[in-house]
């Protein structure tokens, strides 16, 4: 996605969780935005590791999550 692509979303966290990425947000100056963007990039690989609902465990991974 390039830089310039601004789409608005909703996004649904529980209060807990937004409340301590709200507070991480104001710790380092940056907005909510920021702070989840950095996070997806910190985390996609790990997450991708996670079986889809339409896996099943031992079959190849069609996203090459594997590697």
């Amino acid at each position: 996605m390039a830089g310039s692509d601004k789409r608005k979303q909703s996004l649904y966290f529980p209060e807990e969780m937004l409340r301590e990425i709200q507070e991480e947000a104001n710790r380092q100056d940056r907005s909510l935005s920021w702070i989840v963007q950095k996070a997806w990039k910190i985390a996609r690989k790990e997450i991708m590791k996670f079986p889809s609902v339409n896996e099943f465990p031992g079959e190849p991974d069609e996203r090459g999550a594997d590697e």
